[in-house]
C-alpha cells in the first residue's frame, strides 16, 4: 500500500513538473543595456536578399515590334513600329483588349496575342505534320449515333 502511494506521488509530481520543462522559452531583452541590433540587422538582410522580381519584367524589342505591327494592321496603332513598349503602344493594346472584353490592367493578355496572330507556333512541334490542331467539333455537329449513346448513358430519354 505504501509503495503504491509513493508511486502515485511520484507520478503526480512528474505530471506537475513536466509541462514546465516543455514550455516554450520566452526571449527577453538583455538587462545589461546591450541592444540586439545585430540580430535585427541580420534578419532584415536575410529578408531583402530573398526578394526578387518574378515573371516577365519587360517586353523584348523584337516582340514589341511584332505586337506593334499587328496593332497597326488592326488599325489600333497609327505610329510606326519602333520596338519600344511605350505609352502609345500600351494605350493601343489596352483599347484592343477592352474592345474584345478582356482585362486591360495586365499587359498584354494572352488572348489578345493569339487573336493578333502572334500566339504559339506549333510548326516545329514533334507531331506538327501528323498532329490535329483543329478545335473539336461542336455538339450540334455530333453524329446522332454518338449523341444517343451519351443520352442513354446519362439516363435521359429521347
Amino acid at each position: 500500500m505504501i509503495s503504491s502511494r509513493v508511486g502515485l506521488a511520484i507520478l503526480i509530481t512528474a505530471a506537475l513538473v513536466a509541462p514546465h520543462a516543455y514550455a516554450s522559452h520566452v526571449h527577453r531583452s538583455p538587462t545589461s543595456g546591450q541592444s540586439s541590433s545585430t540580430h535585427k540587422l541580420s534578419q532584415s538582410r536575410h529578408h531583402s536578399a530573398a526578394r526578387h522580381a518574378r515573371g516577365q519584367q519587360a517586353i523584348d524589342p523584337e516582340r514589341a515590334t511584332q505586337i506593334q505591327q499587328a496593332l497597326i494592321r488592326e488599325h489600333y496603332l497609327t505610329s510606326d513600329a519602333n520596338g519600344k513598349w511605350d505609352s502609345t503602344t500600351q494605350a493601343a493594346m489596352q483599347k484592343y483588349q477592352a474592345d474584345n472584353g478582356w482585362q486591360t490592367k495586365l499587359m498584354p493578355d494572352s488572348r489578345a496575342i493569339k487573336k493578333l496572330g502572334l500566339g504559339p507556333d506549333y510548326s516545329t512541334a514533334i507531331n506538327a505534320k501528323t498532329g490535329n490542331f483543329v478545335p473539336p467539333t461542336s455538339a450540334s455537329n455530333t453524329p446522332a449515333a454518338h449523341s444517343s449513346g451519351f443520352a442513354a448513358a446519362s439516363g435521359v430519354k429521347e
